[in-house]
């Protein structure tokens, strides 16, 4: 590839994807680098997941029918399911993409990273709250947008007790009721959590979204919880048509880490 610019190696729990792309549009834009790649890339063995069965986090009630083992949002959630792989975008200035004929599927316009300290009500395997509030809006603030000017949230939503809490952050965050919440699906429950890698996979997702006009749908979450329940409007359940140019993507990882990145449709 021959790149040239600064190669780094980030690990921030379930958040280290989406940093990545976030740590590299902070560099280009401030023009250290030209162009980057960023993402994740997770691998799958009995090493990194027994830890997770030894704390009770994952699903084995759907053993028999494991396409439906992933329920983000769903009332009858029993944990997260292990996923593996890599997501990798290509991030770069416009003129470095226009130079080369690039094809361009999207542009970030914003994007942050913090802890909530683990105080507050966050610990090592939940978020404070205040700090994914102060995540979402700093980056909002750095992409100089009004939380109305968000079409769409790709979330973290892992089919854990954290989902509901999630989707009452992001309300929060955008100081709108819950029927107003905009669109969000959750990439976890058609291919599972794939930890490092997931911000990597699902930044993917939400950009090729934003270029084909589509919301792909959420799986095995009919029965939502009650506590997502009032945002049952907001749910993405059915792959459906979209014609909105802003695209949330956040995650938020054990630890107490979060980051939130924004895309836009690319209006040359």
């Amino acid at each position: 590839l021959a790149l040239g610019g600064q190669v780094t190696t980030n690990s921030s729990a379930c958040t280290t994807g989406t940093e990545a792309v976030v740590d590299a549009f902070h560099a280009i834009r401030s023009g250290q680098c030209a162009r980057m790649m960023a993402g994740g890339a997770e691998g799958s063995s009995h090493y990194t997941w027994s830890g997770f069965d030894a704390m009770k986090v994952l699903n084995s009630r759907s053993n028999d029918a494991p396409e439906n083992a992933s329920r983000p949002m769903s009332a009858s959630a029993a944990g997260f399911i292990p996923g593996s792989g890599a997501g990798i975008v290509m991030l770069e200035s416009l003129d470095s993409a226009q130079a080369r004929g690039a094809r361009i599927y999207a542009e970030v316009i914003g994007g942050h990273v913090n802890s909530g300290g683990q105080r507050d009500g966050g610990s090592m395997t939940a978020p404070n709250p205040e700090g994914v509030v102060r995540c979402i809006r700093t980056a909002m603030a750095m992409a100089g947008i009004k939380s109305h000017q968000i079409d769409a949230i790709n979330g973290h939503l892992t089919a854990t007790f954290a989902d509901p809490y999630e989707l009452e952050n992001w309300r929060r965050a955008l100081d709108v009721e819950a029927a107003a919440l905009p669109p969000i699906n959750a990439t976890k429950s058609m291919i599972g959590h794939a930890l490092g890698a997931a911000g990597g996979l699902e930044c993917v997702a939400a950009v090729l979204q934003l270029h084909h006009g589509f919301l792909h749908g959420s799986r095995n979450c009919e029965d939502l919880h009650p506590k997502v329940e009032p945002f049952r409007g907001s749910v993405v359940q059915q792959t459906r048509p979209f014609d909105g140019h802003i695209l949330a993507k956040s995650s938020f990882g054990f630890g107490d880490v979060n980051g939130c990145v924004l895309f836009r449709t690319f209006q040359p």
